[in-house]
């Protein structure tokens, strides 16, 4: 190494032995030392010889040192991550105790008013009522007053299946913030903690029926009945609710609900096959029993994460330490949730196992209650939106369409009730997702909500709705209200028949399991549990709770711990002096692989135990001979249809009634007769033609949505039963108008056809249609022509 002057490695090296020198050498000589020599007196400096200099580094000098670097880099980043981790983790354990001790534990994103508590009602039960109180940025409606044009209120139903309240408000992006951001007033059903002692599923029932007369009260004004959302188990128990009273409930949004227990798809779902291998429901009566009366949540939530036992053990986990400094507020957001563990009684899981779970008796119109009424889900008026995914394996599309198939032999049946009913899958998302994610909360919920009135205003039949992106692109964009377009296309019973998948020798093999869970279910009551409840005390029912595995990660890492408060302090010592490793790093790649493959070997841990479930359930409920025992050898049949002979007297005498009313109405019934004559074969609708529709009968007439329904369904049902005769009968309902709203009304119309684009047959249907208006605008009004004819006479 050459170098003019003392280098770094002259330093960092040991002195090497003096070469010869022309320069003089330096003596102790007081007079020469008392001078340092000066740069220019020293002369140039010799060159160190070559033998003496850093060899420059090999590939794999310069490979060490790199991996050197990274891997000290990765080190103090995955402590200084361990300690972090450690922190969120005590903070979870706080936010828990802190959580459970609110007076009304829940995770609403909204501030709320009481409005009605359960706990005063006649059988009272813990659920309650409350007003969700719009933040300044969201307006809604204002209080209640004779203003028809006010907007229907919106209520909220929680489920309760293990966790604590509050999962449909948990953010701005969510149902309620949806419900508020389109201007609706909004209510929310939450629920304690604890039940009540004694109270039932018909209690909780009853009582959501008091909330939702409640509402209807508080609203007098309301163009509408309140429109519903029900998640989850909620879901099921609204409909219910609206069997029991169908008068009380507007458009009702079912969001992940289980309906169908018994349907899903081979190799997938299987939580369906739980009571199965169990034996049924008698494991459900000795867990209430070890809990003095009482059902702890925490074991349904423990079912839901055995389903994924890659994200509970590992990914939940590993996803907050790998992204700790931005992941804790969101995983503390959700384990607050997650975390709130509430308690049902016996009587009530009881009742939800039996009945449904294992017994599926919804949708078989088995369910009685106590007054001797048969719950039957055809009773349901009001439209029924289900929205589902197939990414839900808690709630697969199955489950939550198969009720549809149970009860509807065909399209006709769904035509001849009267009834509306629109599904929505997703192709991906979680079922938290349903309820929690932004996206969906942005997307499909706003879409629900903002279009509720076209949802309500659907004639009966069976249809899916479509969500799709506004764009440039999309024409009459101005009539779309956010940034989605919502679409209804019409389906039938074989659509929805495609996606359940349904199949008998399952059904078989499920019933055969309920009545194994019958039996079991008699002996454990006649032998076990008397002496299981002798030895069950209050205490021993919450020493049980609190060493739930699901508890006790929560409560032995808090600030109770005084290890925790050690790691608070080392925390604080971590984050002021943070050193994050690149993302480069190969160490971090190599962990983000090993995660993953630790994530695929607890998938194919899954896969093959649940494969083997299936087997199993398969092989033990399949057997002929234990089938024989359980009287299900014979072909399962369809659910029993106890209103089919009523319902098809109803039918005849309809079609009587219809004829009659071909010719009655005025103006407005001709104007919807006419656009529904023309898009009759569409089958297909969005958002852009309703708000355009809508706006045509707002400048022809004040009626209220609830009348325009009504015209709506009616006029819907004379085309179907004779289109030709109802179209011919358009001068009548004309007759009795002035020439000009008719021809205001025929402008309209023609406007309205050249907005959708028509095809040539709807042209040429169009061209009819305006050909008849056109006529009757010729013609006096009868009135008219009845005056003048009165004024002739009396002239002669």
């Amino acid at each position: 190494m050459q170098a003019s002057g003392p280098s770094v490695s002259a330093f960092a090296n040991p002195t090497p032995e003096a070469p010869a020198s022309t320069h003089a050498p330096l003596t102790a000589d007081p007079a020469t030392t008392a001078t340092w020599p000066t740069p220019a007196a020293l002369g140039t400096l010799p060159e160190w010889p070559s033998s003496h200099a850093l060899p420059a580094l090999t590939p794999w000098g310069e490979a060490l040192q790199t991996w050197g670097g990274a891997a000290a880099a990765y080190a103090i980043d995955a402590w200084q991550r361990r300690v972090l981790y450690a922190d969120v983790m005590r903070e979870r354990g706080n936010q828990y105790r802190e959580h459970l001790a609110e007076r009304v534990p829940n995770v609403l994103d909204f501030e709320v008013e009481l409005v009605l508590d359960g706990r005063t009602l006649p059988r009272p039960v813990n659920y309650g009522l409350v007003r969700i109180v719009a933040p300044a940025d969201l307006p809604v409606d204002p209080a209640p007053t004779n203003d028809p044009g006010r907007l229907r209120p919106f209520v909220v139903f929680d489920p309760r299946a293990g966790h604590g309240p509050g999962i449909g408000g948990f953010k701005r992006d969510s149902e309620i913030g949806a419900a508020l951001r389109a201007g609706h007033p909004c209510y929310f059903v939450g629920f304690l903690p604890d039940p009540v002692p004694g109270q039932t599923v018909e209690d909780v029932m009853r009582a959501e029926a008091a909330f939702m007369e409640k509402v209807i009260e508080l609203h007098p004004a309301s163009p509408a009945r309140p429109a519903v959302i029900g998640n989850c188990q909620a879901g099921w128990q609204v409909l219910m609710t609206a069997a029991m009273r169908p008068d009380l409930f507007g458009p009702i949004i079912v969001a992940g609900a289980p309906v169908s227990y018994w349907a899903g798809w081979r190799g997938m779902n299987p939580m369906r096959y739980t009571g199965g291998l169990l034996g049924g429901t008698w494991l459900t009566a000795l867990t209430s029993d070890l809990g003095d009366g009482r059902f702890d949540g925490a074991w349904l939530v423990q079912n839901f994460e055995n389903l994924n036992p890659a994200n509970t053990l590992w990914q939940k986990q590993y996803t907050l330490y790998a992204n700790v400094d931005t992941e804790a507020p969101r995983y503390l957001g959700f384990e607050k949730y997650w975390g709130g563990h509430v308690y049902l009684n016996g009587v009530e899981m009881q009742y939800i196992a039996d009945n449904l779970f294992v017994g599926n008796k919804l949708t078989s119109n088995a369910l009685v209650l106590s007054d001797g009424t048969r719950l039957d889900l055809r009773k349901i008026v009001s439209p029924i939106v289900v929205f589902c995914s197939y990414g839900d394996n808690i709630t697969p599309p199955p489950q939550a369409l198969g009720w549809i198939t149970d009860l509807y032999a065909d399209d006709d049946a769904i035509l001849d009730s009267d009834r509306t009913i629109v599904y929505a899958t997703h192709d991906s998302i979680g079922h938290l997702g349903i309820f929690v994610s932004s996206s969906t909360g942005r997307k499909e919920h706003r879409e629900f909500v903002s279009n509720i009135d076209l949802i309500d205003m659907l004639p009966a039949g069976l249809y899916e709705a479509h969500i799709g992106p506004k764009t440039e692109a999309t024409e009459h964009a101005e009539l779309v209200q956010g940034d989605h377009v919502l679409s209804i296309t019409r389906r039938g019973i074989d659509d929805v028949r495609a996606i359940v998948s349904p199949d008998p020798e399952s059904d078989r093999r499920f019933a055969t399991a309920a009545r194994v869970s019958a039996l079991n279910l008699a002996l454990y009551r006649g032998f076990v549990q008397p002496w299981v409840r002798a030895f069950t005390t209050p205490w021993s029912a919450s020493a049980a709770s609190l060493v739930h595995p699901l508890r006790v990660q929560y409560e032995t890492w808090s600030d109770l711990n005084p290890v925790a408060r050690g790691v608070a302090q080392l925390a604080e010592q971590v984050r002021e002096k943070r050193m994050r490793v690149d993302d480069d790093n190969p160490f971090v790649s190599l962990e983000h692989a090993m995660s993953d493959a630790i994530v695929n070997a607890l998938d194919a841990y899954r896969d093959a135990r649940d494969a083997a479930y299936e087997s199993t359930f398969e092989f033990i409920y399949g057997q002929p001979w234990l089938q024989a025992l359980a009287g299900t050898a014979a072909p399962s049949h369809a659910a029993p249809d106890t209103g089919a002979a009523a319902r098809a007297a109803s039918v005849r005498h309809d079609d009587r009634v219809l004829h009659a009313e071909m010719t009655q109405g005025g103006l407005a019934h001709a104007c919807v007769r006419a656009m529904l004559f023309i898009r009759r074969e569409r089958g297909e609708t969005d958002e852009r033609r309703f708000n355009l529709a809508r706006e045509l009968l707002a400048e022809i007439s004040d009626r209220g949505i609830l009348s325009f329904k009504s015209i709506v369904r009616e006029q819907a049902a004379l085309l179907r039963l004779d289109a030709d005769a109802a179209i011919a009968a358009l001068p009548r309902l004309l007759e009795n108008e002035p020439h000009d709203a008719i021809r205001h009304v025929a402008r309209s119309i023609d406007r309205l056809g050249t907005t959708l684009e028509l095809d040539a047959h709807e042209r040429a249907d169009l061209a009819r249609v305006l050909e008849i208006f056109e006529t009757a605008a010729k013609r006096k009004p009868k009135a008219v022509k009845r005056a003048d004819e009165e004024k002739d006479a009396d002239a002669s």
